[in-house]
């Protein structure tokens, strides 16, 4: 995704074995689907990197130097693409959880209703 026109995503790392079958489906990827995908986005950096004995997976670094790890073992190759694509769709900020469902600036000053209250 692009934030003011700046794609945020910088670099993407595919790892595989061309050894192991967990890797089957990255390495179909990468003959198949890379070339285009690298074609259509310029603006990004895909380097391969070989790794045996390890499981595949897509590692991304981002401009706010955020990085994540997808995993894509026995995955098909459009699969790996999708993955590929929302890594390039997200911003790399981090997921935090609301503590509240309505989240406020100006919290109530009433406090809140319970069942013990008395008049």
């Amino acid at each position: 995704m692009a934030i003011r026109g700046v794609w945020q995503l910088k670099k993407l790392i595919v790892s595989y074995s061309d050894w192991g079958g967990s890797s089957r489906g990255i390495r179909a990827f990468m003959e198949s689907q890379m070339p285009a995908f690298k074609e259509a986005n310029p603006q990004l950096e895909v380097v391969t990197e070989l790794i045996r004995g390890q499981h595949p997976h897509l590692k991304a670094y981002y401009k706010n130097k955020n990085e994540r790890v997808v995993c894509v073992r026995n995955m098909t190759p459009e699969d790996v693409l999708l993955h590929a694509t929302r890594l390039r769709n997200s911003i790399g900020r981090k997921v935090v959880k609301l503590k509240t469902r309505h989240p406020s600036k100006h919290p109530t000053v009433q406090g809140t209703w319970t069942t013990a209250m008395e008049l």
